[in-house]
């Protein structure tokens, strides 16, 4: 069984990792300047820069090259070194036409492609200078003044001029095709070292805010899922064992109405019914607004907040599972050691209890797959429309808003919820069929 469990873990990579790059692709299918518009207010008003911009792009995995300036060095200490930046098409062209000036068209910090721990950084106020290294180790090398034109770039420092050449081009398809895999790996290790980055809706960690707010969601679709499994087994059972009768037809056709309700649709009625005219539940929130009330008084209080929510996902989801076990059921009733069962003189009850269900319940088991993303990924529309913070309500607000941080690491946080439930599902052959071996 270990090595079965080891052979499951090495698949689920596999499959996370495939995951992973269609969430990233599926991501990059965006419009290239929707995080531009996105920022276009903060970049006008100076609280972040393009420089800024490009550098959370990268850390996504969303930067897309446009052009490059690079400064090649023709003689003295650094003869040979070539030093590169990204550049975008509009600034070139408006260098050109004098709307940019000179200064600010080269502008940045270079990196050098031979030599990683040397950058050369052009300030528009006319000074440059090479330096090793970053942050307090940042070591001065040379430093001295420029002039340019939007074609040519003059350096000098004390004791004369150093000879170099400068260069735009825009980006090729290699280079872009490098930067989308390049940005995927970068994206993807920042994952795997627990980073997903920051929301900028939220303005927090990613991880903080699921880790935060899942529990809500743990709590409100745990208690729904006890009562699920707790109605719709039965009914499915008895709907099974009086099939064609006035029970089987009234429990179908009152689980086919609750298939049939859209969500927001059953919760808005039920908003109606029970808290604007009778006024017996809340129609919103996790607890009531300005309440002091803490322990035992604060969990009634919630409980009572989460009444309706629980009915909504409740009635719901009966219905896919009572008909799930209705048909499991059916089909093992007909099975012969069944017809055994009953020759042999035993109880009906022991036939439908004892051989019967027990069957029925290795298809179910299947079900563990999506079970565990329901438990922590939240019920979106239910948690938007009753206003509880669970992560499926925040996930919501983040796809209205383009919360690209949050989706992405939201999506890869349901990945591995389902990876997860899908190995337990296999698990739990082994515990309700002594027949299912897992040692392959």
């Amino acid at each position: 069984m270990f090595k079965y469990v080891l052979k499951r873990l090495g698949l689920s990579v596999i499959v996370l990792l495939g995951v992973s790059i269609i969430i990233y692709f599926l991501v990059r299918l965006m419009p290239n300047n929707y995080l531009d518009t996105k920022f276009s207010a903060q970049i006008q008003q100076g609280t972040i820069t393009l420089d800024e911009l490009d550098d959370f792009k990268k850390r996504y995995g969303l930067y897309m090259p446009e052009a490059y300036i690079s400064v090649t060095f023709d003689e003295g200490d650094y003869a040979g070194k070539v030093f590169t930046k990204d550049a975008k098409i509009k600034n070139h062209e408006n260098a050109i036409l004098g709307v940019l000036s000179p200064a600010e068209y080269y502008e940045g910090t270079y990196s050098c492609k031979k030599d990683k721990t040397l950058t050369l950084e052009i300030q528009k106020s006319g000074a440059w200078s090479i330096y090793r290294g970053e942050g307090d180790t940042k070591e001065t090398l040379e430093k001295g003044t420029f002039t340019a034109t939007p074609e040519t770039l003059s350096l000098s420092k004390s004791g004369g001029t150093v000879a170099c050449t400068a260069e735009y081009y825009e980006a090729n398809f290699w280079q872009k095709f490098g930067a989308v895999l390049g940005g995927y790996f970068s994206w993807l290790g920042n994952m795997l070292r627990g980073d997903l980055g920051n929301s900028f809706l939220y303005e927090l960690p990613v991880g903080q805010v699921i880790a935060d707010h899942m529990w809500v969601s743990f709590l409100i679709s745990l208690v729904a899922l006890v009562f699920q499994f707790a109605i719709a087994i039965p009914l499915g059972i008895i709907s099974a064992t009086k099939q064609y009768s006035v029970v089987d037809y009234s429990v179908t056709v009152i689980t086919m109405i609750g298939i049939s309700l859209p969500s927001f649709f059953f919760a808005a009625l039920l908003i109606k019914l029970f808290s604007s005219w009778l006024g017996w539940f809340p129609a919103s929130g996790l607890v009531s607004a300005g309440g002091s009330s803490v322990g035992f008084a604060y969990f009634l209080d919630m409980l009572h907040h989460l009444v309706l929510p629980m009915l909504v996902l409740i009635v719901l989801s009966i219905g896919g599972l009572m008909r799930y076990t209705r048909t499991n059921m059916l089909e093992v009733l007909n099975s012969d050691y069944i017809r055994t069962a009953r020759s042999k003189g035993l109880s009906e009850k022991k036939v439908i209890y004892v051989h019967a269900f027990r069957n029925t319940m290795i298809p179910l088991m299947t079900m563990l797959a999506g079970i565990l993303p329901s438990l922590f990924g939240g019920a979106m529309i239910t948690e938007e429309v009753f206003a509880i913070d669970g992560i499926g309500r925040l996930a919501y607000k983040a796809l209205q808003q383009g919360d690209v941080p949050f989706i992405m690491g939201y999506n890869m946080f349901l990945a591995v919820l389902t990876v997860i439930g899908t190995l337990l599902s296999d698990l739990m052959y082994a515990v309700v069929d002594p027949r299912v071996k897992l040692s392959k």
